[in-house]
């Protein structure tokens, strides 16, 4: 199996998960995609993973992106699991979670990395587009935690960034000025940018969000 890398197609799998048996491409349809793995169920970190993701369903939602968790646990596992993640941090999981007890998703989307671990997943993060290409990738340890307002942050990114000539900068925030792609010159970036195209150096020039 080759490695998967940025702008491959997102490999499609229908599987069990808490929700039933679905199809990930019919599941995701025309919306944008987050799916994360989770090394067990039962596990602490995973738990407040969870539950924060499920706190900010709406965000995503607000962003057209759909969710998809994945544990190596079955899905009987999961459902209980989920009880402890809604009473312990106070929220619904309203996600699937995959049941990938044969590991069958988990390496399709090369989530069990051997050096880490043999069996469980390492904490994966697939931020898929509509047009089904992988847009981002990121690997955490089992021990690490996530930071969702981060994930939230890179989604404003990628989903500006793929309908304006902008790329966003260090430490960006959505409505915070960008950087005008270097593939157009100064003068048409001033036709293009209505709000104003202020020239840093030749190669760095900084106007306001497009989109605010």
């Amino acid at each position: 199996m080759s490695t998967l890398r940025l702008g491959d197609t997102a490999p499609n799998f229908t599987a069990e998960t808490s929700l039933g048996t679905l199809n990930f491409y019919d599941y995701l349809g025309d919306a944008w995609g987050i799916l994360f793995s989770h090394p067990a169920d039962f596990t602490p970190v995973c738990t407040t993973e969870l539950g924060t993701a499920a706190k900010f369903s709406e965000e995503f939602s607000k962003r057209n992106v759909k969710m998809m968790a994945l544990s190596v646990d079955g899905a009987e596992s999961h459902q209980e699991w989920i009880k402890d993640i809604n009473e312990t941090q106070q929220t619904t999981v309203n996600f699937p979670i995959v049941a990938d007890k044969d590991k069958t998703v988990s390496n399709l989307y090369d989530m069990i990395h051997p050096k880490a671990d043999n069996n469980l997943t390492v904490r994966s993060v697939f931020i898929i587009a509509p047009d089904k290409t992988i847009k981002l990738m990121l690997t955490y340890p089992a021990s690490t935690g996530r930071n969702f307002y981060e994930l939230l942050r890179v989604i404003d990114s990628l989903q500006l960034t793929a309908y304006h000539k902008v790329a966003t900068p260090a430490n960006w925030k959505n409505g915070e000025d960008v950087v005008v792609s270097p593939a157009i010159g100064t003068a048409e970036a001033k036709t293009i940018f209505s709000k104003g195209v202020k020239e840093i150096k030749p190669y760095l020039r900084m106007t306001p969000d497009p989109t605010v």
